[in-house]
């Protein structure tokens, strides 16, 4: 088991990559704080999600919010500073950014109404990359971010290829690798590392919103050499092994979890 004053900050803890990744540190050990924005049934399942959590012994508190709104970033910033007064020698040893809400809509269409506007592309961007330096200068300026600690940030291939209505989050994918790897070189006389992990095809409830997903599914499969898609479990241990404090000349890279997905060109 890890040490319990090992603290993660997961931004998107209530499903997909980061809830597998939430349930993974908190088996080893890790206390999370983790941030979700969730109505109705997905208000009840995050707040059950956190009870699971409990039951490793680790301290957990969810904030139901938006993550990209300034003010609720520096109320949970001050929070998680309170908390730590009431710890012995806490360490925020993880902060992982998997927030994915964006505009899934063509840049041009005959139908006018249909293409993506300005304030659409400003908030995909803001939600989806922005808010990720955001959080790293306000923990930093306030002294939470351990001398080890392990940030991360969730992209995907749309990062690099054109999707159909995928403009918007493939820019604030590409973005994301553009801030990890600035972040990666300004924290690292600080003992601070960053890297961008890019799943493979994974089945999570943002993915299922592109346009086409099933087949593309399909297709990932077929193109992987392990014959399955990437599962969110895949991406947690990853990242689980990279928050080692062993690994920390890993730092600025975009680092495939995809089972070889994206490497193989003909089916033979």
């Amino acid at each position: 088991m890890e040490s319990r004053n090992f603290f993660a900050l997961i931004l998107g803890v209530s499903s997909g990559f980061g809830k597998a990744t939430a349930h993974e540190l908190a088996r080893k050990g890790y206390g999370i704080y983790g941030v979700h924005l969730d109505m109705g049934s997905g208000k009840k399942q995050a707040e059950e999600f956190a009870e699971e959590l409990r039951s490793f012994g680790v301290k957990v508190k969810f904030f139901n919010a938006n993550a990209a709104d300034d003010n609720v970033r520096e109320s949970i910033i001050q929070e998680i500073k309170e908390d730590f007064k009431e710890e012995v020698k806490p360490m925020l040893r993880v902060l992982l950014h998997s927030l994915a809400f964006g505009s899934i809509r063509p840049f041009f269409s005959e139908n006018h109404e249909e293409m993506i506007n300005k304030k659409q592309v400003e908030m995909t961007l803001d939600v989806m990359a922005n808010s990720l330096l955001y959080w790293t200068q306000d923990l930093f300026k306030n002294n939470l971010l351990a001398k080890t600690c392990r940030i991360f940030a969730l992209t995907s291939i749309g990062s690099q290829r054109a999707m159909v209505n995928y403009g918007a989050v493939s820019a604030a994918k590409a973005a994301i690798e553009a801030y990890i790897r600035q972040i990666a070189v300004e924290l690292a006389p600080y003992h601070i590392t960053a890297n961008s992990i890019m799943a493979g095809l994974t089945d999570t409830p943002a993915a299922r919103k592109i346009p086409g997903f099933e087949g593309m599914l399909a297709h990932a499969k077929q193109h992987n050499p392990f014959d399955r898609n990437t599962l969110p479990e895949d991406v947690a241990q990853a990242i689980s092994l990279l928050a080692d404090e062993k690994f920390y000349w890993i730092n600025g890279q975009t680092i495939g979890v995809d089972g070889g997905e994206n490497i193989l060109n003909f089916i033979g």
